[in-house]
C-alpha cells in the first residue's frame, strides 16, 4: 500500500498534459509532474516516487529522493524561519521541510545547520521535522560488542562532550578529551563503541582502542623532540590548545602519553618542557 513520506513503486494509470496520473490504492490518483516524466513512462508501466502533500495540501509523487524520508534522522539547512510557524529546511526536494516551534529544542536561526528527525503528523498528513530527537531514539538496550566500528552523527553537545546518533537508531557519547579540536554540529563520521554501561548508555570513540590512541600520541611527541634537537617546551602545565595544535591530541591523551614516556626512560621533565633521553 501507498505511503506518505515514503517510497513507492506505482503503476501509472495514465498520461495528460500535467504529467502523469499513478495508481496509489487508497490515496488514490497522484500526480507526477511532467517535469519528471520520462519517455519510458507509459501507462501499465511503474515508477518509483516518493510522495508528500505540496504547498497546496494536494498528495504529490517525485522522483527525486528528498535527504531523509519518514522515520528517519538527517542533517539540514534552514533555508528560512517563520514567527508564527517555525523554521523550514532544504531536503532535497522543491517543499522545504517545516520544523514547527513546538519541534525545536531551542530556536533556530537561518542558515543553521540542524539534525532532525523526520515524521508524518498523523492528523495533517504533512511531513514535519523535530529537534526533539530523544523521543524518536531507541530506548532498548543495544546489541553491538566493544570496539565495534558505528557510524555517528554529532547532534549535540554536553559538558561532558558530545551526543551523537548511532547508527540511525541509538544515542551515545563522544567525549571530549577523546576529540582532537571541535566538531560541528551534523558532523557525520565513524566511530567505535567504547563500552555499553549498565543502563544502556553507550559510550563512544573515535579509535578502535585507546592503547593504540596513545601509541599515535607518542610517535608524534617523539618525532617532535628529535626535529627540535630533543627538547620541547611542553609539559603537565602547557596549555590545552596549544598541545591540540601541536599534537593533535586533548591535554589528558597528552599528560597520560607522558606519563607513558617517562616510565620506559625515553623523557625526562626539565623546567618549562621535556628532554629527549638517548636509548
Amino acid at each position: 500500500m501507498a505511503e506518505i513520506g515514503q517510497y513507492d513503486v506505482l503503476p501509472i494509470n495514465r498520461l495528460a498534459t500535467p504529467g502523469a496520473y499513478l495508481d496509489a490504492g487508497e490515496l488514490g490518483e497522484i500526480l507526477l509532474p511532467s517535469r519528471y516524466v520520462t519517455p519510458e513512462m507509459v501507462p501499465g508501466n511503474s515508477v518509483e516516487v516518493f510522495i508528500y502533500l505540496d504547498s497546496e495540501d494536494r498528495l504529490v509523487a517525485v522522483t527525486e529522493r528528498p535527504n531523509a524520508i519518514a522515520g528517519e534522522f538527517a542533517v539540514m539547512n534552514v533555508v528560512s524561519v517563520n514567527s508564527r510557524v517555525g523554521a523550514f529546511l532544504d531536503w532535497g526536494i522543491p517543499k522545504d521541510l517545516l520544523l514547527p516551534h513546538r519541534e525545536q529544542v531551542r530556536p533556530v536561526r537561518e542558515g543553521d545547520r540542524v539534525v532532525v528527525y523526520v515524521y508524518l503528523d498523523e492528523r495533517s498528513r504533512r511531513l514535519v521535522a523535530s529537534t526533539r530527537l530523544k523521543r524518536w531514539l531507541d530506548q532498548k538496550k543495544p546489541s553491538f560488542r566493544e570496539n565495534q566500528p558505528v557510524n555517528l552523527v554529532v547532534y549535540s553537545r554536553t559538558p561532558l562532550g558530545y551526543g551523537a546518533i548511532i547508527e540511525g537508531a541509538y544515542s551515545g557519547l563522544l567525549y571530549a578529551d577523546d576529540v582532537a579540536g571541535k566538531i560541528m554540529i551534523g558532523s557525520e563520521m565513524q566511530g567505535y563503541v567504547r563500552s555499553i554501561r549498565e543502563d544502556g548508555k553507550i559510550d563512544l570513540t573515535l579509535h578502535r582502542n585507546r592503547g593504540s590512541r596513545i601509541t599515535s600520541i607518542k610517535r608524534r611527541i617523539l618525532w617532535a623532540l628529535e626535529e627540535k634537537g630533543g627538547w620541547l617546551p611542553f609539559n603537565d602545565s602547557s596549555d590545552p590548545e596549544e598541545i591540540r595544535q601541536a599534537f593533535g591530541a586533548s591535554k589528558k591523551v597528552f599528560k597520560r602519553t607522558l606519563g607513558t614516556l617517562y616510565k620506559d626512560r625515553r623523557i625526562r621533565f626539565e623546567k618549562g618542557g621535556i628532554r629527549l633521553l638517548k636509548g
